[in-house]
């Protein structure tokens, strides 16, 4: 299946777009994304639709640093649960060591790998989406964030030794030099970072020795191997489709880049169908949805993707016995407490 990337990707892209006077629904809808989808940071969308949306945008907002300005807005909570382990971690090297053996819990289709030889750190990035498309501005959000992570450990001030990209240089690079410095090189053999090792043995002043060994526990119970979340990236997708009003098991192989026989294979060796899959998500999510008093009936009925209310309410019946609004009645005249 082809990789994919947490929403977090997407950090800021709605209003950097807005900002260079762009359309963001537009440019999304036209790569098969949905906006609303983005309020979740730890969904799952296509990576290859991510790597087309930020082409699409820097030719739409004639920004070549579109990629950049992204990255400039990048925290450190938008890498996920894993942020958590790392903020622990005694120094920078054993930091970037988790951030890079475990690069597959924030991005799969991101490729890192860290080497140290005569004084100097190199850290080389590249892309692996499954297909040759453009990716300038994937790399540069990369680097970029990744020049983000080093700066939240060595200060504001650091600067690296040099920065590289492949490509050539933009008409302007103003942008890249306010970020990277006079380090920045174009047409170069890698993309990258290259550091003084010595910056990796620093200290980490977010560390606290006594949370690491529970950040490390934790760590262990959220880091599954790469191949044990297929599962939960179908469930995923449902999620972010539903609203949209196409969630079906076309789309959902499109997004993985497979067929939909090999989906429903997938789905078949893991004791699921697409229907019943489609079917639990929707229960797991009207439960949550219906239980809030502040959503209306009818909008609930959009994000589960019916097409009209009365379907969501014959749907909501046949699954829970009642009416969405006898459900609701029935949830809020419950005790928070059992025996209160």
């Amino acid at each position: 299946m082809k990789p994919l990337v947490r929403n977090a990707a997407l950090n800021s892209y709605v209003e950097v777009s807005k900002s260079l006077g762009t359309d963001p629904r537009a440019l999304m809808k036209r790569v098969g994304l949905d906006p609303v989808g983005l309020a979740v940071q730890d969904r799952w969308i296509s990576g290859v639709a991510v790597t087309q949306l930020l082409e699409l945008s820097a030719a739409a907002s004639r920004r070549e640093d579109f990629g950049l300005l992204l990255a400039e807005r990048r925290r450190f909570s938008n890498l996920g649960p894993i942020s958590l382990v790392i903020r622990e971690e005694p120094d920078v090297r054993s930091a970037l060591d988790l951030l890079v053996r475990h690069e597959y819990m924030y991005n799969e289709m991101l490729r890192s790998r860290l080497s140290e030889a005569n004084g100097l750190a190199t850290l080389k990035l590249g892309l692996a989406p499954g297909e040759v498309l453009a990716a300038r501005q994937s790399i540069e959000l990369a680097v970029g964030a990744f020049h983000q992570f080093f700066r939240t450990f060595l200060g504001a001030r650091w600067q690296p030794v040099s920065v590289f990209f492949t490509h050539s240089a933009p008409v302007d690079t103003g942008t890249h030099r306010r970020v990277f410095g006079p380090v920045v090189e174009f047409d170069r053999e890698f993309n990258g970072i290259v550091l003084y090792a010595d910056d990796l043995s620093t200290p980490n002043p977010m560390s606290d020795p006594l949370l690491r060994t529970y950040a490390r526990q934790y760590f262990e119970s959220i880091a599954v191997s790469r191949g044990a979340t297929e599962l939960d990236r179908v469930r995923d997708l449902i999620e972010v489709l539903l609203p949209t009003g196409r969630c079906s098991i076309e789309q959902i192989a499109d997004s993985l880049g497979v067929d939909r026989r090999t989906v429903h294979r997938r789905l078949a060796a893991s004791g699921e169908t697409f229907s019943s899959l489609l079917s639990a998500t929707r229960v797991q999510i009207a439960e949550q949805l219906v239980a809030n008093p502040g959503r209306s009936l009818t909008e609930i009925s959009g994000l589960l993707g019916f097409s009209a209310p009365s379907a969501f309410s014959r749907w909501f019946g046949e699954r829970f016995g009642c009416s969405p609004r006898q459900w609701r009645l029935r949830r809020a005249e419950q005790p928070p407490f059992p025996g209160e």
